[in-house]
């Protein structure tokens, strides 16, 4: 059977001057965690609510373990932990009335888990839902979304409104939930967010998929980057004046930067021991840089 949790085929939302999501294609497997980043309109929130089946796209398709959602919208919301990035609480008193409705919704009587994700996220609960601030409604939502131990987790900017502390406390609980094999798809405009926790990130820009990147590809790359500093400038000659078969690029009088194939790294390291060095940094890429190139790429 195939893992495919979720599965987008040209999936496209025109709501016309250049507005919406167009030709959209990519698969979520069984405990995979996949980010969805872009800048604001991007497209990001009318993705996820194709996936819940809130709007019906133009064309295309989008499914939830073979469900198309917008036909299945009822019986795929019970299967979900959904974090909305507008929350519209129904008119109840308090975030304990709003989080007991939610238990009776889907059955739930035990909870354990519910009174702890409150303590980790520092709630009060017994706040009147219409005064909460964003991030207390942030917090409400989340415990909403996680407590009925939901299979599928899907969060659009689930971190807005919170505090650096209460960002931290979220990070931890999504990766203990990524651990436990729960699919998460998790929108954001943040990358450092998805850089942790996520395998793999779908980059959007203007409603279109600009990449689709491995996590562990970005973190570890065939061609890795150094920055040598050699102990005098005339150090840093002599080594120009070897053979030098890889990308060499000069930084002041001392550093050079350096791009070397990864198998080919340790050979490299040999060759440098016949020279005086200050110090060998490797440059890590990032997600920002990694995109940032994708960007350039495309014309951007």
């Amino acid at each position: 059977m195939s893992d495919v949790v979720i599965r987008a085929e040209h999936l496209t939302k025109d709501y016309d001057l250049g507005r919406g999501v167009f030709d959209l294609n990519f698969e979520i497997r069984k405990g995979e965690m996949i980010g969805l980043v872009g800048t604001n309109g991007a497209g990001k929130t009318t993705t996820i609510r194709q996936i819940m089946g809130f709007v019906k796209p133009s064309s295309g398709s989008v499914t939830i373990n073979g469900l198309e959602c917008y036909a299945n919208a009822d019986i795929i919301s019970k299967q979900i932990g959904y974090v909305p990035g507008e929350i519209a609480f129904p008119d109840l008193r308090t975030g304990i009335s709003f989080l007991k409705m939610q238990a009776e919704l889907h059955g739930l009587k035990d909870l354990s888990y519910a009174n702890e994700l409150i303590s980790r996220l520092a709630l009060d609960p017994r706040a009147n839902l219409k005064r909460m601030s964003k991030g207390m409604k942030q917090k409400t939502a989340l415990v909403a979304a996680l407590m009925t131990d939901p299979d599928i987790i899907i969060m659009d900017e689930p971190t807005t409104g919170l505090d650096p502390l209460m960002r931290e406390q979220f990070i931890e609980i999504i990766k203990e939930q990524h651990k436990r094999g729960k699919t998460i798809l998790m929108s954001t405009h943040v990358y450092e967010e998805v850089e942790d926790t996520c395998d793999r990130v779908i980059l959007l820009d203007f409603g279109k998929i600009i990449d689709i990147a491995e996590l562990k590809k970005v973190a570890n790359p065939e061609i890795q980057e150094f920055e040598i500093a050699f102990e005098s400038p005339e150090e840093r000659e002599r080594f120009l004046k070897e053979k030098i078969e890889y990308p060499c690029k000069e930084e002041g009088k001392r550093k050079i930067r350096i791009q070397i194939p990864r198998a080919e790294t340790p050979g490299f390291m040999k060759r440098l021991a016949d020279f005086k060095l200050a110090y060998i940094d490797e440059v890590h890429d990032t997600l920002a840089k990694y995109f940032g190139r994708k960007f350039k790429e495309g014309g951007r």
